[in-house]
C-alpha cells in the first residue's frame, strides 16, 4: 500500500468464505476505518480489508496492534 495519512479517504468492508458479496462496514477517513475494524471480533477483522483510490490492503497487514 501507499504511503497514507490519518485523513485518506478509504472503504472499510469484509470479505468472507461463505458469501461471494463485499459487504461494507465503514466509508471515511483511515483512523475512523481503523477504530471500526479494531471494535470487530478476531474472526470478522481476519475478512476485513481497506481500499483506497489506488490500493486495497487486508486489515491485519495494515494494523500495528
Amino acid at each position: 500500500m501507499r504511503t497514507t495519512f490519518a485523513g485518506t479517504s478509504v472503504r472499510l468492508y469484509h470479505l468472507s468464505e461463505e458469501d461471494a458479496a463485499a459487504q461494507t462496514l465503514f466509508y471515511g477517513s483511515m483512523s475512523e476505518a481503523l477504530a471500526v475494524a479494531r471494535q470487530q471480533s478476531e474472526d470478522v477483522q481476519a475478512g476485513l480489508w481497506l481500499a483506497t483510490e489506488n490500493d486495497v490492503v487486508a486489515f491485519l497487514d495494515l494494523d500495528e496492534h
